[in-house]
């Protein structure tokens, strides 16, 4: 075995993220993924809390660790599925409402997902530049990626100096 298939045999991305095989505009995976580990941690949650009924405190092997690990799964599962929001608005329809709040033309754009709040609430945070060449205004806007509202906005000049570019 070469020293190039010694590095190659390491963990690899899940095809949806790799972009090398970039082939169009990319997708981003939806956030309720989270459901299917959540669904996981509880079901270990129940089993080592099964166990533990079962073998009844004081084992050697099955003891007070067990119903520890059991609420600290049970814990991480259902945060998980309260975290686990389907992305309902896409970049595209993002662009459109954050275009639409700031209130002028809108040329460069750029989005980026982020999450908000306790249960991770994905968020658009768009970042607009007017059509002019070069750019007079910017702005920012935060869309909510659940249902596309609005969530908050500023609109500024663009003090960005241009005049070494022209």
């Amino acid at each position: 075995m070469s020293e190039t298939d010694k590095v190659d045999a390491g963990d690899e991305l899940p095809q949806d993220l790799d972009v090398t095989g970039f082939v169009g505009p990319y997708t981003f995976p939806d956030n309720s993924r989270r459901r299917v580990p959540g669904v996981i941690y509880l079901g270990v949650a129940a089993v080592c809390l099964g166990l533990w009924a079962v073998r009844g405190p004081g084992g050697v092997l099955v003891n007070e660790g067990m119903v520890l690990v059991a609420v600290l799964l049970a814990a991480a599962g259902v945060f998980n599925l309260a975290a686990g929001h389907r992305l309902g608005v896409r970049e595209t329809d993002a662009l459109v409402a954050a275009s639409r709040q700031v209130g002028f033309p809108v040329g460069h754009a750029s989005a980026q997902l982020a999450w908000r709040g306790l249960r991770s609430r994905p968020t658009w945070r768009i970042l607009l530049y007017s059509a002019e060449d070069p750019p007079e205004r910017r702005g920012l806007v935060m869309v909510d990626g659940v249902d596309g509202h609005v969530v908050a906005h500023m609109v500024e000049d663009n003090p960005e100096d241009w005049s070494e570019l022209s």
